[in-house]
């Protein structure tokens, strides 16, 4: 029996309840009873919404752990308190199906931020999860110190996915050692020390990475990352110079551009900022230049079409070498290339990667040439983790996952559809400055106006993430000012899934702003 249908003001929605599993997926058991939908959860369906969830074919597991009570009170004593939750009350999530997800209460949610962009291929994806249990019942870890067939087979496999000299893999087990490796490989290589960065970006939370990354609600008052400096983001909506034409997306800014054919006035701007840099902030040789294709923390920032290709000849002038970090916009998720610094037509001498990489199984990568890695061999380096034997069955079922299943194309076809359908919500609300991106790398800046671009406060853009999740979306929230709402989806999201994740954010904007008009 399907769930049952009622009517709210006037129109016919449907919960984003549980559907009756069926044969497709014999392999789960029997979960959740049937039960009526959550009645707070229809209420909010209710609003302004013509079309209900798409449908799911999969029942999750019945939830027997500790009571939701129970579990805030574990998570305020037991946890670190720097390991923050979202909304006003956190989700107690309990199984996920590819881009669903399921809380304790059997609530069905409609993923639009993948783990903070980490489940590519989709939650427990039936083919990597029979990898990782295959390779569980056969071998859990040797230590990298020896030979087992995984790490070579993924190595070769992971190297063929890149252009030439970038052939050679060192495996690790996160985002931040990834990019703390790279640093490190860059000054031995070179022998400098310098890296600089854009503002905005974030390459991890170590120690030595808290140097490049530039968002200072990551930052303490301590010393860490010494010999970073930052440079000017190149961003064509909030930076001084930017226009229509700018950046490599489907949706271009609002604001005018002074560019003429064949050149880019706001690209040649942010250039000159950089060679600013080199004049007064550094030595005269460096060691590198780190950045993100597409800035993820910071929304979805897109550079100017060549800024970046000019830029790593500048680094390279300089003596360093370049740096791009794919930990979220790798593995085909803009869609028009499998790596984000091919849409800049550039080859980086490091790139690192994570996240999707392992869809949710913690693990990352280095690439890079055959000299620079080199360069860490000149004395013991040991990671007891990297190249796990299970991280390299999972991160080979990934690589065929994506393959099987064309999610690059799929990135291309939903994330274009969705991004051309945002951005009809930037023409009708106000509050809705910039919508940029590619594929389903996507990200909605929201201003006080479009005149003045200034941020939309980080509590009402906040209260909308909550309207949002109220009727069954889960979205990010980023950006400097944390006025930026972050899509970024398991790779697998249909034009249904979209359709309904553009209507939802319809709604909370139209909810927004009539509390914004009842407060006046």
């Amino acid at each position: 029996m399907l769930p049952k249908m009622r009517h709210g003001g006037g129109i016919l929605v449907l919960a984003p309840f549980l559907r009756p599993r069926t044969p497709f997926h014999p392999r789960r058991k029997v979960g959740l009873p049937r039960r009526e939908p959550c009645e707070q959860q229809e209420k909010n369906m209710s609003f302004h919404l013509q079309s209900k969830m798409p449908a799911c074919d999969f029942l999750p597991d019945k939830y027997e752990s500790y009571p939701y009570e129970h579990m805030v009170k574990i998570r305020k004593e037991n946890v670190s308190p720097s390991l923050y939750t979202s909304y006003k009350k956190p989700l107690l999530l309990h199984q996920g199906h590819m881009q669903w997800l399921f809380d304790c209460d059997g609530r069905r949610y409609l993923d639009l931020f993948s783990g903070i962009v980490t489940v590519s291929v989709g939650h427990c994806h039936p083919k990597v999860t029979a990898a990782a249990q295959k390779q569980l019942g056969r071998l859990w870890h040797t230590s990298n110190l020896f030979m087992h067939p995984g790490i070579q087979e993924y190595a070769e496999k992971l190297a063929s996915m890149f252009p030439d000299p970038l052939k050679v893999i060192y495996l690790t087990n996160s985002g931040s050692e990834a990019n703390d490796m790279a640093m490190y490989m860059a000054r031995l290589y070179t022998r400098n020390f310098d890296i600089i960065s854009l503002r905005g970006c974030y390459h991890g939370g170590s120690a030595y990475t808290l140097g490049p990354t530039s968002l200072s609600q990551y930052k303490h008052v301590i010393a860490s990352g010494t010999g970073c400096q930052t440079t000017m983001l190149p961003d064509v909506f909030c930076g001084p110079w930017g226009g229509s034409s700018c950046r490599d997306s489907p949706v271009q800014t609002i604001r005018k551009c002074n560019c003429s054919p064949g050149s880019c006035h706001a690209k040649d701007q942010y250039i000159e900022q950089l060679k600013d840099t080199f004049r007064t902030c550094v030595p005269k040789a460096i060691a590198g230049f780190i950045a993100e294709p597409i800035q993820g923390v910071n929304g979805a920032v897109q550079y100017p079409k060549g800024f970046l290709k000019e830029a790593f000849q500048l680094v390279r002038e300089k003596g360093g070498v370049c740096i791009v970090d794919e930990v979220q916009t790798g593995f085909g998720r803009t869609g028009s290339h499998y790596w984000g610094f091919e849409g800049h037509d550039v080859v980086p001498d490091i790139v690192t990667m994570a996240k999707g990489i392992g869809n949710g199984f913690p693990m990352a990568a280095v690439v890079t040439r055959k000299e620079i890695a080199n360069a860490l061999a000149r004395s013991t380096h040991f990671n007891t983790f990297g190249g796990n034997a299970v991280a390299c069955a999972v991160g080979s079922a990934v690589l065929d996952a994506i393959e099987k299943d064309g999610l690059q194309n799929n990135c291309v076809e939903v994330g274009t559809h969705m991004l051309l359908e945002f951005a009809k919500l930037r023409d009708k609300f106000e509050i809705v400055g910039d919508v940029r991106g590619k594929g389903l790398m996507i990200g909605i800046e929201m201003v006080e106006n479009k005149e003045t671009r200034q941020p939309l406060p980080a509590e009402e853009v906040a209260q909308i993430k909550e309207d949002c999740k109220d009727m069954g979306v889960i979205i990010g929230q980023g950006g400097v000012f944390l006025q930026t709402f972050r899509v970024k989806p398991p790779m697998c999201i249909t034009k249904a899934d979209a359709d309904f994740a553009v209507e939802v954010f319809h709604a909370a904007l139209s909810r927004h702003m009539e509390r914004k008009a009842a407060a006046k």
